[in-house]
């Protein structure tokens, strides 16, 4: 099993979009379950949120949609920054332990964590 932590901040359409995405798995065959979308949004950022133990063999899955979620581009691409959505997700595997997953620049990228997350797994 792998549990999976983490969020998104994105702008509003942004938000759509990723609803969207996670709309579109079949509820019953997948864990799409998992992810969470704060009922009121504040401030000038979104969040999407997903946490849950997913089984090894299914982690395909998690990484398309993740994806399929940084290839959403920034809603105004003519101002000058990289307004894509951007997140954090820890993973931690119970056979090859942790790993970081960056939703950044339209990409996702996965490595070993930068930090000392392992009081998560305790």
């Amino acid at each position: 099993m792998v549990s999976v932590r983490g969020w998104l901040q994105c702008d509003e359409g942004q938000l759509v979009r990723i609803k969207e995405i996670v709309a579109a798995d079949d509820p019953n065959r997948t864990y799409s379950g998992g992810w969470a979308f704060p009922p009121r949004q504040y401030n000038s950022a979104n969040w999407a949120f997903y946490g849950g133990d997913i089984r090894a063999v299914s982690l395909d899955w998690f990484e398309e949609r993740l994806r399929q979620i940084a290839g959403i581009p920034a809603s105004d691409p003519d101002d000058g920054y990289d307004d894509r959505p951007r997140g954090l997700f820890l993973l931690s595997h119970d056979v090859d332990g942790m790993s970081e997953w960056r939703v950044r620049n339209g990409a996702l990228v996965i490595g070993r964590p930068e930090g000392d997350y392992h009081y998560l797994d305790e």
